[in-house]
């Protein structure tokens, strides 16, 4: 299954970069991109071509496949740290802090001298500083218990977006609100080979410690008794849980948008198929989230060319009623069947 996903994702990548509303043959896409990754040599008047295939399309395409490939990791890793099958990365109001963040600089114009970079550096530090209220305040002498945890995210989710309601509503610039609505819906039409390689590395070292940890992850999702019978240390465990997915969502976040759905349907999807068992699911679920936003992204970019649909709106008309059948098949559970 991960060699026919593997190759499944390699052809949706080059079909990604291939097709959009200016179409670049199969063969020529393939052709340029070698050229680009070994220096080779193209006529004068395919520049124009090669620059939509590596320029524009190769670094979009590929964040999406980290995009969804995180997405999907972390939210694997976050229903098991909570316990719950509702949730996904967004669900400790990581997304609505990285929003305020993104508002400052879209209202405001705040860290401007970083240029383009400001919305994303915004953005990132907007996720980190919810995430340290979010454990902050969720903590207790019982430790970072997983109803805390949700409940306490939630009410902060619920506070930033108060904020940044009343951000845009104070904006002196009238274009603010459809800036910002935008971003909250997500997208990669700011993609490029800048930004590509840090989401890249985070998500691969967020891959390689969770991957690592599955069997953990396998004890946490019974229960905290059952984890210290087991000689796993729940809330230990689940600190470190929270800070490595708070870290990713931020990062994947910053350069992409508030994406839903991706990392709370995918896990289920892939524990119908593999099992509940963590080995498996956390390479399965990377490789099949990041083949959907691939193609999410590619409908996204044709289907009312030449403007271009939020990449979240997308995953919604098709998340809501995807996990809606899943919950309504008999017999299923947040561990499989």
């Amino acid at each position: 299954m991960v060699l026919a996903l593997a190759l499944v994702l390699v052809a949706s990548v080059l079909l990604g970069i291939a097709l959009g509303p200016t179409s670049v043959p199969l063969p020529d896409t393939v052709r340029y991109l070698g050229a680009a990754l070994t220096g080779g040599s193209i006529r004068a008047d395919e520049v124009t071509a090669y620059s939509i295939v590596w320029d524009v399309r190769a670094p979009r395409v590929l964040l999406a496949v980290v995009v969804g490939g995180g997405l999907s990791m972390v939210g694997t890793a976050t229903q098991a740290m909570v316990r719950n099958a509702l949730a996904d990365p967004y669900v400790l109001g990581i997304s609505s802090g990285a929003s305020v963040g993104a508002c400052l600089v879209a209202v405001f114009g705040m860290f401007a001298a970083l240029g383009v970079y400001a919305l994303s550096v915004a953005a990132f530090g907007g996720a980190l500083a919810a995430a340290t209220l979010v454990f902050v305040a969720a903590r207790s002498a019982a430790g970072l218990t997983p109803l805390r945890l949700v409940l306490t995210g939630i009410a902060m989710a619920y506070a930033f977006q108060a904020v940044t309601s009343l951000l845009v509503f104070l904006s002196p610039r009238g274009d603010a609100a459809r800036t910002i609505l935008y971003w909250t819906l997500g997208g990669l039409g700011t993609a490029n080979w800048t930004s590509l390689p840090v989401a890249t590395g985070v998500t691969a070292v967020a891959f390689v410690l969770l991957w690592r940890s599955s069997r953990s992850l396998d004890v946490l999702s019974m229960g905290d008794e059952t984890s210290a019978s087991l000689g796993v240390d729940s809330t230990a465990f689940r600190r470190r849980l929270f800070v490595l997915t708070a870290a990713v969502t931020g990062v994947l976040v910053a350069v992409s948008g508030v994406i839903g759905f991706v990392g709370l349907i995918m896990p289920h999807l892939v524990r119908m198929l593999v099992g509940s068992g963590h080995r498996r699911v956390l390479v399965v679920a990377p490789l099949v989230g990041g083949v959907f936003l691939v193609w999410v992204d590619l409908l996204c970019r044709v289907i009312v060319a030449p403007l271009e649909l939020p990449i979240g709106v997308v995953t919604a008309l098709v998340g809501v009623p995807v996990f809606i059948t899943l919950m309504r098949r008999r017999g299923y559970l947040f561990g499989g069947r």
